[in-house]
């Protein structure tokens, strides 16, 4: 998927990172993947700037709503009905975080907790769709859920959004990984946390962002200031690595051949 026409129900439409350090957030991106990133106009907007990729629409970066949270990356699942969304999520377990509410003239959006305690948001678009381009060397190419009890994510996902599941082994003693399908594509990722993961560090999905050579742009992320969580791997896909930015986002790194 390249440069993104349509909006795709029930599969990620959005991202966008709630930092301790707009400024340095955008800075830091801007130099790792070429983006630019200047804070929209608007006073409504609280100062959320539109990340653009060679003039389209990438990932969004604000400061935190809540003073207490640590950076991180948002996921937002594209929805025609937010409301309806909403009441699905707590019909089968899931949390309402923030109610369905405007964003400004260009949308609707919801944030969610699954049962296992991820955030997770909704999409509704009226005036933005969402991503501009996806899965490109510099864009948003994959999102992972990494969840204290994976089976009940897996039926809370279904019954929500309808996805449906590729499982294969990873490897002795390393579990299963799941390919969350949304008709006959793969949208997403989904394991089970690593028993050797602190007990305080709760479900969460992470970003992926497509890059051509995975070893050299994660040498440059930590040269910029990026923390090595899992180096450059190799994996029946491809190859990725894991970091964390300088406000302390953990995102993904994933090969892409565009």
């Amino acid at each position: 998927m390249a440069d993104t026409k349509t909006f795709v129900v029930n599969a990620p439409a959005w991202i966008d990172l709630s930092s301790t350090d707009p400024a340095g957030s955008r800075d830091y991106y801007s130099k790792l993947f070429g983006w630019k990133a200047e804070p929209e106009k608007d006073p409504k907007a609280g100062g959320y700037a539109i990340a653009r990729l060679a003039g389209q629409d990438v990932a969004g970066i604000g400061g935190q709503q809540d003073p207490n949270a640590p950076s991180a990356w948002m996921i937002y699942i594209g929805t025609r009905d937010a409301d309806a969304t909403a009441k699905k999520v707590e019909a089968e377990g899931g949390k309402v975080v923030a109610p369905p509410f405007e964003v400004m003239d260009v949308g609707r959006m919801a944030v969610f907790q699954d049962p296992t305690g991820a955030f997770i948001a909704a999409w509704e678009p009226k005036t933005m769709n969402g991503f501009g381009v996806q899965r490109k060397s510099g864009a948003y190419s994959w999102a992972e859920l990494n969840s204290r009890g994976i089976d009940k994510a897996k039926q809370f996902y279904k019954k929500v959004f309808g996805w449906g599941e590729k499982v294969s082994p990873m490897g002795e003693g390393q579990g299963d990984y799941t390919e969350f399908k949304l008709a006959d594509e793969s949208i997403a990722g989904a394991m089970e946390m690593n028993p050797m993961v602190p007990k305080e560090v709760p479900s969460y999905w992470m970003a992926y962002f497509g890059v051509r050579d995975v070893d050299k742009e994660h040498k440059k992320a930590t040269e910029l200031g990026g923390k090595e969580m899992v180096p450059p791997s190799d994996f029946p896909g491809g190859r990725f690595s894991i970091l964390s930015d300088p406000q302390g986002a953990t995102f993904g790194l994933l090969s892409s051949d565009q």
